[in-house]
């Protein structure tokens, strides 16, 4: 059986409420942290999805057993100095790149040559801006071609505390850092561009020796070496960015309406909403409440008569890294040309997605002028799409193939879409909730 799947008419308008699968940074970050607790940490609503598994299945590989019955998961640590570092320890991070850029931060003390490996399209990425930093802890690395995987870490008994400028707005990267300077003697100083802030809040919650200082671009972050961690008991919220692909089908099916229960709204996510928010998209909050330090809340979305072009603010950028690919098919619809730009970032995700970006919406018909860094979008308020489209080659890039779902769904036509398991690494209940969405 060929591995596609194809999709033949547009979705009807629709008013429906539902739920969304846990948040995947926070799921692999509580992992991370649960693993050094002292005791066992508890989770409801854990992502069932390969990234996950792969994080899980890695902390088993350094001697942390974990319990795992449908989405509750009970991890039982053994403390910051309880991992077991085996000889010749391979851990296989698949297609995680937050998995495998956020573990080297707690290997850095590993007595022993540790092997990172992934997938084809992990095997791609640029894993230098991770070393790099976490060299200067007194960290050794050998990566393939200077900077992919598989790549090898041997670890340091005597790690220095560093001082960083992470310019990117990873949040990997920044994440990283900070683990490895909790597990340094003396005070490890981050200065990084804002980004995702899941980790810090992770820290605050747990009460870690961090210090936060919020600039106007930077955040100051100063960690000290961590003596112990209590258990974390958790309650993951849903992912807004697996929420923002039911969004977007809102904002392009007329006549629409849709309610996402219990979502992660952390400041740092919500760049799709403040995008569609100045595109003329009617989207509201309610029922907010602050958890563990996460803000949380139920989203309701209203399709719009009309939507306005963007020359969309690059501060906004970090915020929504993960959902340009569908803020494009919004711009696909506004009614003007639309402008991005400082993206060379996307193309350094499973796949290159500006690119992708670019390719998805020349095959509907999308007049788009596209650069190593920026897309100009010409909108078509009408456009409705009478032709094949076929989708492959994408480095099995989740993001990818959900997107082209949704414009499948939004434009019609008939689009033959391969890899179509590729999905299940980040959002394995995407299909069912699309099911639900469309009876």
């Amino acid at each position: 059986m060929p591995n596609i799947i194809t999709f033949k008419k547009k979705i009807k308008n629709f008013n429906k409420q539902i739920s969304v699968s846990g948040d995947k940074s926070i799921s692999i970050r509580w992992i991370l942290f649960s693993s050094l607790a002292n005791g066992v940490s508890k989770a409801r609503n854990i992502l069932m999805s390969e990234d996950v598994l792969a994080a899980l299945q890695a902390i088993r590989q350094l001697g942390i057993n974990f319990k795992l019955k449908k989405n509750v998961c009970k991890i039982y640590g053994k403390g910051v100095n309880g991992y077991k570092y085996k000889e010749k320890l391979t851990i296989n991070a698949e297609n995680s790149g937050t998995l495998a850029r956020l573990i080297l931060g707690l290997l850095v003390n590993s007595p022993h040559q540790i092997k990172i490996i992934g997938d084809k399209s992990l095997s791609k990425r640029d894993f230098k801006r991770v070393s790099d930093p976490l060299s200067k802890f007194g960290v050794k690395f050998i990566l393939n071609k200077g900077k992919n995987l598989p790549l090898k870490i041997i670890g340091s008994d005597k790690l220095k505390p560093i001082k960083y400028f992470e310019k990117r707005g990873s949040a990997q990267c920044k994440s990283a850092a900070i683990f490895a300077g909790m597990r340094t003697e003396g005070t490890t100083i981050i200065n990084a561009k804002k980004s995702r802030s899941h980790t810090e809040i992770l820290c605050k919650n747990l009460k870690l020796p961090i210090k936060i200082k919020k600039r106007k671009n930077y955040d100051e972050i100063k960690i000290q070496k961590v003596k112990n961690i209590k258990p974390l008991n958790y309650i993951i919220p849903s992912d807004i960015s697996s929420s923002a692909f039911f969004i977007v089908l809102t904002v392009l099916i007329n006549n629409s309406k849709l309610i996402i229960k219990n979502v992660n709204i952390n400041v740092s996510r919500i760049g799709v909403i403040k995008i569609l928010r100045k595109m003329g998209i009617k989207i509201i909050f309610f029922n907010k409440k602050i958890y563990k330090g996460e803000k949380v809340a139920d989203i309701k979305i209203i399709s719009p008569k009309s939507i306005k072009p963007i020359d969309c603010p690059t501060n906004l950028n970090s915020e929504a890294i993960d959902e340009f690919l569908v803020i494009f098919l919004v711009a696909a619809k506004a009614n003007g040309i639309s402008y991005f730009k400082d993206l060379a970032e996307l193309n350094q995700k499973e796949s290159p997605r500006l690119k992708w970006g670019s390719k998805i919406l020349k095959k509907m018909g999308i007049k788009n002028i596209v650069t190593k860094d920026s897309i100009k979008i010409f909108g078509n308020p009408n456009l409705i799409i009478n032709k094949e489209i076929t989708i492959k080659n994408y480095l099995k890039d989740h993001r990818v193939f959900m997107t082209s779902v949704i414009a499948a769904l939004s434009f019609g036509g008939i689009w033959k879409i391969h890899d179509k398991d590729c999905f299940k690494t980040s959002f394995p209940n995407f299909l069912k909730i699309i099911q639900k969405i469309g009876k």
